[in-house]
């Protein structure tokens, strides 16, 4: 028997054999549509998981314990030698701590002769009472011998079992948090003395040792100085080199070198640019380590590429006629450029801005090759001083060993999702209200 196929049968079934491709192409473009919507699928799931994760971890870290403590300032703890006229550095060197310690014995009615008692006290409040204190002694130091109601923060371990992520349905020997204080912790929650408030600390704290007082203060300080170096020299450097190459350079092998190779620094590894900055910035030009202005630097040649590609393509995408209607007219080359195709590019120019910008906030690596890892407590006055920035916050804090570094961690990926998300939405917004179509 020999094989007959569709081509050898009469013209009479041509329409069977049309039917019978259509199918065929109907059900390939149903699988495409069906592979397209699972792709689709999974990377939303995947996104949905992290995000849930994130959240969920973070959240609380916007909520801080703290202890409302009528806290008398005696001047037997603070100065009981009466020498702080003459010696300020007493109103120093006091013994703060002891005046919450005694403020929180007198609330919770515990005897101050009962020793144990007392030593289960230890890690109550957090260490930074002593500070706090001291800060509002030293500013107005009439205070001492008066009783004012201050507002304490809890330490970390009382903040974590508060806020339930400490499980004290297990024996007391395996948690940190012994049954008196979860005792002490809710007479204190039911007389109203112990709350969650608004974080503000995680905002304006820098580097700690104690999750309770860590923020991202500094970091944000130092992101901004970074993120302004960028914009003030990866931009005009990026448009004007775009603007040469797109518009005057001559079409040749030198040009074509130069696009090569700047598609090729768009796709370099960000690692590699921190090495360069080691190189260069620190170990040649001797410039400070871990200084915002370093990390502008490097974050600035990182970006460089990316507003080059996307200017230029903003560039080539204004009509030729608006540059012969220019010419004809009579302007000059550089009126055309600068009157007319410049302002016309200009959505495009400023969506590869804020998309490079993104990228360059959310860089990690670069920035630890140029030692801005480092722990920096003190806020930066000038863009050469010492500083970090957010996403190596979140770095540092990861490494902690601590149980509550943990909630601060997600709580600082959840403000850079968000200033990366802003970030986002605004170049959208831009290019949607300035864009105009040929």
């Amino acid at each position: 028997m020999t094989d007959i196929s569709l081509d050898t049968l009469p013209t009479a079934t041509a329409p069977a054999r049309r039917d019978i491709g259509l199918k065929k192409r109907y059900a390939a473009e149903r699988r495409f549509r069906i592979y397209g919507v699972l792709a689709i699928s999974v990377g939303l799931a995947f996104l949905a998981v992290m995000l849930f994760s994130i959240i969920s971890k973070g959240h609380t870290a916007f909520w801080q314990t703290s202890i409302t403590l009528p806290v008398t300032f005696d001047e037997k703890v603070i100065d009981p030698s009466n020498k702080r006229a003459t010696d300020p550095k007493v109103l120093i060197t006091a013994n703060y701590p002891k005046l919450a310690e005694n403020a929180l014995i007198a609330r919770l009615g515990i005897d101050p002769e009962d020793k144990a008692q007392v030593r289960k006290l230890k890690g109550f409040l957090s260490d930074s009472v002593r500070v706090q204190l001291r800060s509002i002694v030293q500013a107005d130091p009439s205070v001492i011998g008066q009783t004012r109601d201050i507002i304490l923060l809890a330490a970390a371990n009382m903040d974590s079992a508060y806020k339930g992520q400490i499980d004290l349905s297990v024996p007391e020997a395996r948690r940190k948090v012994s049954d008196q204080q979860v005792e002490w912790m809710n007479k204190l929650k039911a007389e109203g003395a112990m709350a969650e408030r608004f974080n503000t600390g995680l905002f304006k704290f820098g580097a700690s040792s104690r999750p309770e007082t860590s923020g991202v203060g500094v970091a944000l300080i130092g992101s901004f100085f970074m993120m302004l170096i960028v914009l003030m020299l990866a931009l005009p450097i990026g448009v004007a080199a775009s603007i040469y190459l797109e518009e005057f350079a001559k079409k040749n092998r030198f040009t074509d070198l130069i696009e090569v190779n700047i598609n090729n620094l768009a796709a370099v590894p960000s690692i590699v640019f921190g090495l360069l900055g080691l190189a260069v910035f620190i170990n040649f030009l001797g410039l400070p380590r871990s200084a915002s202005f370093v990390g502008g630097l490097v974050l600035t040649l990182m970006t460089l590429p990316t507003i080059i590609i996307a200017t230029r393509a903003a560039l080539a995408a204004v009509p030729p006629s608006i540059r012969s209607a220019a010419l004809g007219l009579g302007a000059s080359k550089m009126q055309m450029v600068f009157q007319h195709i410049l302002p016309l590019a200009a959505p495009g120019i400023l969506t590869g801005t804020i998309i490079g910008l993104a990228r360059a906030l959310g860089e990690t690596a670069p920035l630890l090759l140029i030692g801005m890892v480092a722990f920096v407590a003190d806020y930066p006055k000038s863009p050469f001083d010492p500083a970090t920035a957010l996403p190596v916050q979140i770095y540092m804090w990861a490494n902690e060993a601590e149980r509550a570094f943990v909630e601060r961690m997600s709580g600082a990926i959840i403000i850079l999702l968000i200033f990366l998300m802003a970030m986002n939405i605004v170049a959208i917004v831009l290019r949607r209200r300035f864009e105009r179509r040929w």
